[in-house]
Formats: C-alpha cells, sequence, structure tokens
C-alpha cells in the first residue's frame, strides 16, 4: 500500500486548525500548533492562499478559511443555500418583470427547481417547487448547460422546436456564453417562453440559475425576441444573487 504524502497531510492539519479555531489565526500560531517551520508552513499557506481554500486579512495578516474551500462537498452550497439567497430577489424579480420566477440547479442530469414565485396576478398557477425539467429544452437549464460539460445524445424533442441536433444546441451553449443569459421559446411548453441568467458563487463557479418564465406574448417582442427590460431584470437578479453567494462583482 503507498504511503502518504507529507505536504498534503500538513495542509490538511491547517485547514483543520483554521476550521477549529477562534476566527482567524497568524503564522506563528499555526507554525506552532504544527510544530513546523514557519518557512514550511508559509508556503503550504500560499499554495492554499492561491487555489483559494484560505485566505488572509490584509490588515491583520492572519489566516482564516477561503471561499473556495467551502465549495467542497455541499456543506456549504448546497441546496438549501441556494434557495435561502436567492428568495430575497426572487420577489422583487417578480414583481417587476410580472411574470413567475424560478430557480433552479442541476440533479442527475435535470433541472431541480428550487425556488418558484408566481405570478403576481390572481390567475391559477401550480407550485413547481420539487419539478424535474429537461436541461436542453428551458432557459434554466441552458444556462446550467453552457458551464459544465455535457454530452448531447438522444435528446428528447418536447414540440418541434426543441433543440435537439447537437451542432444546433452547441452553438446555442455559446450564445448564452457570450451573452450571460439564456432563453427558450416553446421549446418545452406550447405558448409559453422564459429567460435566465446564471448564478454564481466562490471563484465564479455556475451554481443554479434564476429566470421568469410566461406567456409568449408577454415575454418576447414580435420577431420572438425576449424583450431587451426583461433581460436586464432577470441579469440584474441573477448578479445579486450571485454577490450574496460570494462572487466577485
Amino acid at each position: 500500500m503507498p504511503g502518504t504524502v507529507q505536504s498534503i497531510e500538513r495542509a490538511a492539519a491547517i485547514l483543520r486548525i483554521l476550521a477549529g479555531g477562534p476566527g482567524r489565526l497568524g503564522l506563528s500560531e499555526i507554525a506552532r500548533a504544527l510544530d513546523l517551520a514557519k518557512g514550511t508552513t508559509h508556503g503550504i499557506l500560499r499554495t492554499l492562499q492561491v487555489v483559494g481554500f484560505v485566505e488572509q486579512d490584509r490588515v491583520s495578516g492572519q489566516y482564516q478559511l477561503g471561499g473556495a474551500l467551502l465549495h467542497l462537498g455541499t456543506s456549504y452550497l448546497d441546496i438549501n443555500e441556494l434557495r435561502s439567497r436567492s428568495i430575497n430577489w426572487a420577489d422583487p424579480l417578480a414583481a417587476r418583470s410580472g411574470e413567475a420566477v424560478r430557480i433552479g440547479t442541476v440533479l442527475e442530469g435535470r433541472v431541480l427547481v428550487v425556488h418558484h414565485v408566481f405570478r403576481p396576478d390572481d390567475t391559477f398557477q401550480t407550485l413547481d417547487v420539487g419539478a424535474l425539467l429537461p436541461l436542453h429544452a428551458t432557459a434554466l437549464g441552458k444556462v446550467l448547460l453552457a458551464y459544465r460539460p455535457f454530452v448531447s445524445s438522444d435528446l428528447e424533442a418536447y414540440t418541434r422546436l426543441t433543440i435537439v441536433e447537437p451542432k444546433a444546441l452547441a452553438a446555442a451553449l455559446e450564445g448564452v456564453r457570450e451573452t450571460g443569459w439564456a432563453t427558450e421559446v416553446e421549446e418545452f411548453l406550447l405558448g409559453q417562453a422564459a429567460v435566465a441568467a446564471p448564478i454564481r458563487g466562490y471563484g465564479g463557479l455556475v451554481v443554479g440559475a434564476i429566470g421568469i418564465s410566461g406567456p409568449v406574448e408577454r415575454i418576447c417582442d414580435s420577431r420572438y425576441r425576449p424583450h431587451q427590460r426583461l433581460v436586464t431584470y432577470v441579469r440584474d437578479a441573477a448578479r445579486a444573487v450571485s454577490r450574496d453567494l460570494g462572487a466577485a462583482r
């Protein structure tokens, strides 16, 4: 059985100390706790800082756990965290746009709707929280697909407008990356359209999507293009949630 890697063991020990310590710790405190030379400790801390696992306070010079580390597993940015951070911005988006708002993330190759705000009128609506939607045929899904590896095969056609040809879908996803938002017009449900934008966390990682949906005639103009004001509303909301999740401005 191969032996352990000493530098990784030491790095893990530093992370444990920072996680269990009373806030930030200085270089001397960390080195003394692990009985390591300051130079060795500083080198490991610098490496952990480069990859985002450790952050150094500019004023005190002390160290604390970094945002990138909080991505590991689901201890920080899990579904509940995404939902709780998004709620404050979903209601205002529904009020500004006049349309239903949904927030989603990827679960087992589909879009899981983690939060849903009804359209602010008195029409009958059903709650979509917990619903699983196709990635390739929805605006939320296209946003999520655009920023992760994806092998397009056997894509289901929900309507005659659903993109099922791999090259066409790849081009659409490239467009999402270039513009920062995605749209769907009768690709999943006839008569319905949607606009969505990415929600980012620490390091710019796309962790979810937020979007509006409604009848085509309200979402789009006469050329079936989303109204620019609605795109702006969605992108503004996505940026606001992203800031709350620690994404850089």
